[in-house]
């Protein structure tokens, strides 16, 4: 007889059958949204959320010019435009006046249309990405006024709640979804606060989301790259809107990745380890898979002055998921994104990895097409066994001349052990806001960023004010 399939760590069906009374309470978790302030967080925390804020806001400037961001907002106007006495707010991405949800939605998908956003390596995928637009949102929906410290605060409260939700939902479920399957409950929560929910209602609102939430496929986007990406801005929205529902009475509770006993250990140390600080920085615009192989080929063309036509043959030994990555030649700027071969192309032919390498209007330059052609993609067993946790790629790059010159394994710049620099971080935003801003307002909204907490006068409106100005 044919065995029953093994899913990975057998959660799955045993939070299935769990009884209601086997729950956690996790009043702790209400209490650390609604009871945490500005002046207990760590320097460092607010340090880095300020990081944070300063990537997703250059992302967002880079996505909006974006196809995909321009058909979200289309439809956005459509399916959440004005309604007579309901809260509504300009999107940060294009201004247009929408629906507290809408605006969360358009602002997400922006963000999330250019892979360069934040992220961390347990929930495999990007906690901010979500946050922002339902934080932007409500901000500029104008019910309630907020301080930048009172937003930063927020932020904060957000990072820490999706990257635990997160890695909660990746060890209760066999397959791989999208961040946004788990960050629909962190902007609920968000949200949640913001509306004075008790402790029921913000309970309904997680478990709404829980359930409604993109429970994307994402390796079937790895396999085939679409604009649907990381479900990011469909996972906004469905927080956002679950929150508004609870406070209509609409019931949903309970949310497991947030209530059952097998995560307990998830949610003990909230408050005290800050995984705000565990969170990633993307020097390129690509998918975080591809960049321990695209900075190792550049430290290779450094080191040895290889120019393109040096170079006969380029393999790349990396991880499975990696390898999944697409291997043809972009029709797309997603597929472009979601690839590992055509950035490394990019690499080696230009010595960098920008918004407009990756654009839908250059995926036909025949120098990083003749470049594509000589790359070849290989699993490295050992490489897999230790992801997520490490996302390592090495580089044998072949010369014409007959010579061979190989990387070491490669960690990604950018992660907590490798960290990009504070001078970087800057250019970064500066490289992705001046080609869409100009210099004068990118230097405007970076020097709003890095003051926004210095007084309790800062009205945080005013940054998202800026943003679409």
């Amino acid at each position: 007889m044919q065995k029953s399939p093994a899913y990975p760590l057998g959660l799955f069906f045993k939070i299935m059958r769990r009884e209601m009374s086997q729950l956690l309470d996790n009043d702790n978790v209400y209490q650390f949204v609604t009871e945490t302030t500005y002046e207990v967080l760590p320097e460092s925390v607010k340090l880095h959320a300020k990081r944070c804020l300063k990537d997703l806001v250059s992302t967002l400037a880079s996505g909006s010019l974006t196809p995909t961001s321009r058909i979200i907002n289309d439809f956005a106007k459509l399916s959440f435009g004005s309604v007579p006495g309901a809260v509504m707010a300009p999107s940060m991405a294009h201004g247009d006046r929408l629906s507290i949800s809408g605006a969360a939605l358009v602002d997400a998908t922006t963000i999330d249309a250019i892979d360069a956003h934040d992220g961390h390596a347990l929930t495999k995928g990007h906690v901010g990405c979500s946050i922002i637009g339902a934080l932007a949102a409500i901000v500029s929906g104008g019910e309630r006024n907020y301080t930048g410290k009172e937003i930063l605060t927020k932020l904060v409260i957000g990072y820490e709640l999706g990257t635990r939700f997160g890695i909660a939902l990746h060890r209760t479920t066999a397959d791989y979804h999208s961040s946004g399957a788990w960050n629909a409950l962190t902007c609920a929560a968000l949200v949640s606060d913001h509306l004075d929910l008790n402790n029921e209602q913000f309970e309904h609102a997680l478990g709404i989301a829980e359930y409604n939430g993109p429970r994307s496929q994402l390796m079937r986007d790895v396999d085939h790259p679409t604009m649907v990406k990381d479900g990011s801005g469909w996972g906004a929205m469905v927080g956002v809107s679950a929150a508004y529902m609870a406070r209509l009475g609409f019931t949903g509770a309970p949310a497991l990745i947030f209530k059952d006993t097998c995560v307990a250990d998830t949610w003990e140390d909230l408050g005290n380890n800050w995984y705000i600080l565990e969170q990633y920085f993307k020097p390129y615009p690509v998918c975080r898979w591809a960049h321990p192989a695209i900075d190792a080929v550049l430290m290779l063309k450094k080191m040895h002055g290889i120019t393109i036509q040096d170079v006969k043959r380029v393999v790349v030994r990396t991880f499975h998921e990696a390898s999944r990555l697409s291997k043809v030649k972009p029709e797309t700027s997603d597929q472009a994104q979601y690839a590992t071969c055509f950035p490394i192309a990019v690499a080696l032919s230009k010595s960098r990895v920008l918004p407009q390498d990756v654009a839908d209007e250059n995926l036909k330059d025949p120098v990083v097409l003749d470049i594509f052609d000589k790359i070849e993609i290989v699993e490295e067993l050992e490489f897999s066994k230790r992801f997520p946790a490490e996302r390592l790629a090495a580089v044998d790059i072949y010369l014409v001349d007959g010579s061979l010159h190989s990387s070491e394994p490669f960690i990604s710049r950018g992660d907590p052990k490798n960290p990009l620099s504070e001078s970087e971080i800057e250019e970064k935003f500066f490289s992705m806001c001046v080609p869409v801003w100009g210099e004068e307002k990118s230097c405007r909204v970076i020097g709003f960023i890095n003051a926004i907490d210095m007084d309790d006068n800062v009205d945080a409106a005013e940054l998202f004010a800026l943003i679409r100005a």
